[in-house]
């Protein structure tokens, strides 16, 4: 336990900020799960796994760097599927 208050209080908000990260990865995941069987299954609209990615890298829980990697991957396997 921590003996300063605001050592405690920083315990707290990292709890907090832990379950919204967790949460946001999670949802992250599902997202991209979801987009890369549409494109296995033919469909190339990507806008709903693109707008998950770019929330994920604006709330800081992905950096903008791997959201790019992430949109690139997607959109290279979309145009695969396409030809």
């Amino acid at each position: 336990m921590a003996n300063i208050r605001s050592a405690e209080k920083q315990r707290r908000q990292a709890a907090k900020a832990t379950i919204r990260n967790r949460a946001g990865k999670s949802r992250l995941k599902s997202a991209l799960k979801k987009a890369r069987a549409a494109v296995a299954s033919g469909t190339t609209d990507l806008k709903a796994g693109f707008s998950e990615i770019d929330k994920a890298a604006q709330k800081g829980i992905i950096k903008s760097n791997t959201a790019d990697r992430y949109k690139s991957r997607l959109s290279a396997a979309a145009k695969r599927v396409a030809k």
